[in-house]
């Protein structure tokens, strides 16, 4: 019940967030007959093909169509729009059977058209007012894999009974698969379907692992097309480059780093914890904020600053390559005792879902030796996984456990996408109280650490390479 109120109570933002991830590339393969007729389907001789063999999906069919004087042509074909054969690489007009040079002939699609009496009132008076036979002849097309969508064809070779459904997410040229364990012995034909069917995909990959523990970047699988896993995306008018097989980048998170740039402001100071390589940091330093961006992974590292380089904003970038919590407790620290003393707003953005609410205990005592004040106290935006069935809620009494303060009614909670089965991603919001942040009699407890990494850096983006 606590889900459904959640879900009835989510602000606007969240429907478009919805939209927006429901938007990106996907690939059903599970058919409505009404919508997708069995007179397109394969032969059923494809079933249970492993390796794609195109010339296997050639067949041919028979159409109406309509004898139509060239010199109304394009009126009528105008005017039939919704009754022409819609299929992929089949043309609407061809030439005579006769070889009649003043007519051609005009193809119908075989599930809206059966008779001329399939015509609409209004389709059927164009026709007469434009002198068109209202005789149907037969024409025969030939079919051939070109002219199926991707949809078809997998639902023509995986096997029956079993749901065929799959998705993918289009990062630059990469199409990143999640396929199932049954999908699994056709992986190779479904990456080639992929990429035949999606201009501009060269490579398709599937996830085999879950992320990995250090770095958060998937086991990637080639199943098609060239080993190139360096993309290259535009999120929100912004540039990026990185190698997707060693980085972090969901393309379905797109609405919410524009949501949160939205909420910075010319000369706020940001602070991206688990910055990635710079979906919240490039941005917001195109806005004119001050960043000082983090992240573990050495490669995320390389590709933030080449990033931050790629869009001009290197002068407004700090970049770091720390543990969240040493850059929480260094970097951070040490900037914070200084903006507190002006009026500039500071904003901390912490995304790593999976464990971001434990390093909110780094802010116990932060600045204990420093003289407590009220003003301009830095705002969190802290990512999480819930599943319990109020996730705010779940959300809410987590984050107020590590920072040792209870958040009720001192704090906002954003449902930002739905990961999986009774899994929701939302993002916290909140000042940190200045009980927390200049308390000086903290209890010690254990700390949670990201795995240290092999080097750690801290320069400024302009030294980068």
């Amino acid at each position: 019940m606590w889900r459904n109120l959640t879900r009835i109570f989510v602000p606007a933002q969240t429907q478009r967030n919805l939209i927006s991830a429901a938007a990106h590339w996907r690939l059903c393969a599970t058919m409505n007959t009404e919508l997708e007729p069995k007179l397109y389907c394969p032969p059923s001789g494809v079933r249970g093909m492993t390796s794609l063999d195109k010339d296997a999906f050639t067949q041919t069919i028979t159409v109406p169509a309509l004898q139509v004087p060239t010199g109304v042509l394009n009126k009528v074909v105008k005017s039939l729009k919704k009754s022409t054969i819609q299929r992929p690489g089949v043309p609407k007009i061809v030439q005579d059977k006769e070889g009649n040079a003043d007519f051609r002939l005009v193809l119908l699609d075989p599930h809206r058209v059966s008779s001329i009496s399939s015509l609409s009132e209004a389709e059927a008076e164009a026709l007469r007012a434009f002198g068109v036979s209202e005789e149907l002849q037969d024409y025969e097309v030939k079919l051939t894999y070109d002219n199926l969508k991707s949809e078809e064809v997998l639902e023509a070779v995986l096997p029956q009974g079993q749901d065929v459904t799959s998705g993918f997410s289009r990062v630059g040229h990469i199409a990143h698969m999640n396929l199932r364990d049954h999908q699994l012995p056709f992986k190779n034909l479904i990456g080639q379907v992929i990429m035949d069917k999606n201009p501009g995909v060269t490579c398709v990959v599937n996830k085999t692992n879950i992320i990995d523990s250090t770095y958060r970047n998937f086991c990637m699988d080639v199943l098609a097309g060239e080993e190139n896993m360096v993309a290259k995306v535009k999120e929100n008018g912004v540039r990026y480059e990185f190698d997707f097989s060693r980085v972090y980048w969901n393309p379905r998170l797109s609405t919410e780093h524009q949501r949160v740039v939205q909420l910075f402001k010319r000369g706020d100071a940001v602070f991206d914890v688990f910055a990635g390589v710079g979906p919240f940091a490039v941005p917001a330093a195109r806005l004119g904020a001050n960043i000082w961006a983090n992240d573990l992974n050495p490669e995320s590292y390389k590709w933030l600053q080449h990033n931050c380089k790629l869009n001009k904003v290197e002068s407004k970038v700090q970049t770091f390559n720390l543990d969240g919590r040493a850059f929480i407790q260094g970097p951070l620290k040490q900037e914070l005792c200084t903006l507190l003393k002006g009026e500039t707003s500071v904003h901390v953005v912490m995304n790593l879902p999976a464990l971001a609410l434990e390093f909110l205990d780094a802010f116990r005592g932060l600045l204990q030796l420093e003289p407590a004040c009220e003003q301009n106290l830095p705002t969190v935006h802290c990512y999480a996984f819930s599943k319990e069935d109020d996730p705010a809620a779940d959300v809410v009494l987590r984050a107020s456990r590590s920072l040792g303060f209870p958040l009720e009614n001192q704090c906002s909670v954003h449902f930002v996408r739905n990961v999986a089965p009774n899994k929701d991603m939302m993002c916290i919001r909140f000042r940190i109280p200045k009980e927390v942040l200049f308390c000086r009699n903290e209890e010690k407890t254990e700390p949670t650490e990201e795995p240290a990494p092999k080097r750690q850096k801290c320069d400024k983006s302009t030294d980068s390479t």
